[in-house]
């Protein structure tokens, strides 16, 4: 079960830097520059996701009555912005790959400074939980390892070597790809047991919600076409795994309850934001809109 477990991590790593990587060979500085100089774009992204998410992770679980680990669980989820799934839905929705790529480094960037003070205040807020502290120096180097790095190299290879980019290119897709599937599975049937422990709670459900309305926000917290907007709702759905992780195994001493309510939340959330960018790939597809 070990080597398992370090495979399906060794998978991971190597799915996030695919997509990343695959995300920054599609990039042109110019494109990038577009993104960040429209002030409003940036703004409104760090507003839907490091406020207005939290907030309604918070509402949410209020609304459905969760019991304290589920509640918790969501509240992490919630506050934990930049998941490395949210470029890969932008590819899998034909959307711009660009505007998802820069906005989930730079949300996971500040989200590994955001994300303690966050959770402690709703969950101060709510009575529920204890504070939680995590080693912000090694989330932000994670994130810099596993995201930045990976992004710069592609974007640096498409700005001074296009040809070998274009060649590279497919690869790098087809790795993200099927690495993408192998961590679906791999999520799956590691966590069965905790989601089928899940049922008939409101856990589940609350998960999928959350996810729906923060595809639907963080669309409409956005500037410019609509390939661009879904990309960063796309963004929105799916949270950073990592802090939250972190979080309930140094501050909830890694606690039964509460990482089967994680592994719900995160499956249950994948479960929304996949089919929304199916969905609209096809319709873009049949408009022949790229």
């Amino acid at each position: 079960m070990e080597a398992l477990h370090l495979l399906f991590n060794a998978i991971t790593v190597i799915f996030i830097a695919a997509t990343m990587f695959t995300a920054g060979l599609g990039t042109t500085l110019s494109a990038l520059r577009g993104v960040f100089t429209n002030v409003p774009l940036p703004a409104l992204a760090l507003t839907a996701n490091m406020v207005v998410i939290p907030l309604l992770g918070w509402g949410i679980g209020a609304l459905f009555g969760l019991s304290s680990a589920s509640f918790i669980a969501l509240v992490l989820v919630a506050s934990s912005p930049g998941g490395p799934f949210g470029t890969k839905l932008a590819m899998v929705q034909n959307g711009d790959i660009t505007a998802a790529g820069a906005m989930q480094v730079l949300l996971a960037a500040i989200g590994s400074l955001t994300f303690a003070p966050t959770v402690n205040a709703i969950l101060t807020a709510a009575k529920v939980g204890k504070d939680v502290s995590l080693d912000v120096g090694t989330l932000v180097q994670t994130v810099a390892l596993l995201q930045l790095v990976p992004f710069a190299v592609g974007l640096l290879l498409r700005r001074y070597a296009a040809s070998t980019a274009q060649a590279w290119h497919p690869t790098a897709a087809a790795v993200s790809n099927v690495t993408f599937l192998i961590v679906l599975a791999g999520m799956l049937l590691g966590n069965w047991h905790d989601v089928v422990a899940l049922l008939g709670s409101l856990t589940l459900l609350a998960g999928f919600v959350l996810a729906t309305a923060a595809f639907a926000v963080g669309t409409l917290l956005a500037t410019g076409p609509p390939v661009r907007r879904t990309a960063l709702g796309g963004v929105a759905a799916v949270r950073n795994a990592g802090p939250a992780l972190a979080a309930t195994g140094i501050a909830f001493a890694g606690q039964p309850a509460i990482l089967g309510a994680l592994a719900g939340v995160l499956l249950s959330g994948l479960a929304a934001a996949l089919p929304i960018a199916a969905l609209l790939s096809s319709r873009r597809s049949s408009q022949g809109n790229p």
